[in-house]
């Protein structure tokens, strides 16, 4: 059994995540509290394995609880549950850097919070299964990339890149590029924080005209369009680095995984490699048409391990994927075909 406390100030909050986590027979909510004073005191005697955390809370927020975390000799998994703003986007960010594991977006319509009991149980399960990479003993790679991996999700999709991520090698002979859809505001860095601790390869949020470098992976940033360009190495290797573009939303979206995979296959060609994970909607099945007419390889995750399977099946209705594959293989197949490409 996962053991969960849940601390939130709102009622509401602590019952309905109460009653979602009920729903699952792996995990018990042994406790709840209302601000960090009480969490801090339960966290002490109760020793759960996973706390779920919101960030404003009277008397002492999120934040100030997690600094103290190096109090307590065995500090629970930390899942904070975030508001879609601006503010709570910096706080975010600031509780990846101050130790929490994984975030939780509440949608903006609080009516809607019990829709998000399949990600939250994922999320908890994830948390106790996942181990951190040495960030140290990583090498600094710093050739130009000449082939690409394109990773494209949204709903459902943070804990599958976990999982995806933390697979690949990290001598991988490709740079790799993650278009997950959410909000604009610094919750894509929050991410890149969290997949760089996981991943054997180095993570970062993107930056307008950073070149694409092998055994680097980079989270397109929220708010803007991640356009795959053409670059050239210093010994004259001919690559790719990002280009932010503020060209209206696709399918609705900013980032939009069509853009970047559409790019990418122009300028990478038979050397591009693309996947699909959970997401609603359509994009990323015209991104990976473009980058099997170029001559790259596609995946899409199995129906059967993602939350929602629009996206993938926007690209199995033009009949241009190559593997449909179980998540827990991905890693493995991305691999193989990166060795394949060209």
């Amino acid at each position: 059994m996962i053991r969960v406390l849940v601390i939130d100030d709102s009622l509401f909050m602590r019952t309905v995540i109460k009653d979602m986590l009920s729903h699952s027979p792996h995990i018990e909510v042994v406790d709840s509290a209302r601000d960090g004073l009480e969490a801090l005191k339960k966290i002490k005697e109760l020793e759960p394995d996973v706390i779920t955390l919101d960030i404003e809370m009277p008397q002492m927020n999120g934040l100030e609880l997690l600094a103290h975390r190096n109090d307590i000799r065995a500090w629970p998994k930390t899942l904070m549950v975030s508001s879609l703003t601006s503010e709570s986007a910096e706080m975010t960010r600031r509780a990846m850097e101050l130790g929490a594991d994984d975030f939780l977006l509440k949608p903006g319509d609080i009516r809607a919070v019990r829709g998000l009991e399949r990600d939250l149980i994922g999320k908890i399960t994830n948390l106790v299964q996942i181990s951190y990479v040495n960030q140290k003993a990583r090498e600094n790679p710093c050739e130009i990339a000449e082939r690409i991996v394109l990773i494209g999700a949204s709903a459902g999709g943070p804990q599958q890149l976990d999982i995806v991520l933390s697979g690949l090698d990290p001598r991988l002979n490709a740079g790799v590029v993650v278009t997950q859809h959410m909000p604009a505001g610094g919750f894509t860095a929050a991410l890149a924080a969290r997949l760089n601790r996981v991943s054997p390869l180095p993570v970062r949020e993107s930056e307008n005209g950073m070149i694409l470098r092998r055994g680097c992976a980079v989270v397109s940033k929220a708010g803007y369009h991640s356009v795959i360009a053409g670059a050239i190495g210093e010994r004259g290797e001919r690559g790719g680095k990002v280009i932010h573009s503020r060209a209206p939303p696709v399918h609705a979206v900013r980032p939009a995984v069509d853009m970047t995979f559409s790019s990418g296959a122009k300028i990478f060609g038979v050397h591009t490699v693309s996947a699909l994970l959970s997401g609603m909607g359509n994009d990323g099945g015209e991104g990976t048409m473009a980058v099997k007419n170029a001559g790259g390889r596609t995946i899409v995750c199995k129906e059967s391990d993602c939350l929602v399977y629009g996206m993938a099946r926007a690209a199995l209705k033009r009949n241009v994927v190559d593997r449909i594959v179980p998540l827990r293989e991905m890693a493995g197949d991305i691999m193989e075909l990166v060795a394949e490409a060209g």
